[in-house]
């Protein structure tokens, strides 16, 4: 059975370290009251962050949200959301971000936030292939649409992660995505739909910032970590994916290190 952590290779002082649980797709329905209570609950107990990596909702309906929002006041840790494609479904997510924004949970959408010394930066994301295969602003204005909406999901990112370099020098940077940045945590879906489970446009923001990690769902058949070109962790805590590895309970705990301990 696997344990639910992964540590630093190089060991610190107790309290130099800040515990970040995550996990993504947890398409939570209305029928869902109660299910997770004692979820969140544990997390609590094994973590300083908990970040979710989108499709908070099943059908992206308003109720479905409201449930999550009840289940997530059992979390007495700061959560650190991003919305996924689920959440885009009926035309009501802005209504979703709403109802879970709590001084407790952040719903990031191009925005950043510190917490516990490390600076987080949260954007959904968006399709277009990776590498040699990513689709080119070419063609039709369908086409060039799509990807500018990966461009700009990109450009969004990098702001956001630039706000916590300019105000935080030095701080420890993560990514919570929905969508994937590199091909590699997505193997084991159809090649045929890579190009909509997330584009090489979000890993330059990842190197050029030097983010310590990235986390996404959305390819619930992929593989847990991967890293970019540059060595950038990347890890897809999609729930599916956790529950196939054998994880006690589907979520993925990465310790970072604080400031004084890297400037150390």
């Amino acid at each position: 059975m696997e344990t639910n952590s992964a540590i630093n290779e190089t060991p610190v002082a107790n309290g130099s370290k800040v515990k970040i649980a995550a996990v993504a797709d947890l398409h939570v329905r209305e029928n869902d009251r109660g299910k997770w209570t004692d979820y969140f609950k544990e997390i609590s107990r094994s973590a300083d962050v908990l970040v979710i990596g989108g499709d908070l909702t099943d059908t992206g309906d308003e109720g479905e949200a409201q449930v999550l929002a009840e289940e997530l006041r059992a979390a007495t840790i700061p959560v650190v959301c991003v919305l996924g494609n689920h959440d885009h479904e009926k035309g009501r997510h802005k209504l979703i971000r709403k109802i879970l924004q709590t001084d407790n949970v952040h719903v990031l959408d191009g925005e950043c936030i510190v917490l516990k010394g490390v600076g987080f930066a949260g954007i959904k994301g968006f399709g277009g292939g990776f590498d040699n295969h990513m689709l080119s602003m070419f063609g039709e204005g369908a086409m060039k649409a799509f990807v500018q909406e990966a461009v700009d999901e990109a450009l969004h990112l990098d702001r956001a992660l630039a706000r916590l370099e300019q105000e935080n020098e030095g701080i420890p940077k993560i990514a919570v995505l929905h969508y994937s940045p590199i091909a590699e945590t997505i193997k084991g879906e159809p090649e045929v739909i890579y190009p909509f489970l997330g584009s090489s446009r979000l890993a330059e923001p990842l190197e050029r910032r030097n983010v310590v990690a990235a986390f996404h769902g959305h390819a619930h058949a992929g593989k847990l970590e991967g890293t970019t070109q540059k060595g950038v962790k990347v890890y897809n805590v999609a729930k599916h994916i956790l529950q196939k590895a054998g994880f006690a309970q589907p979520y993925f705990v990465l310790e970072v290190a604080r400031k004084e301990e890297r400037e150390g």
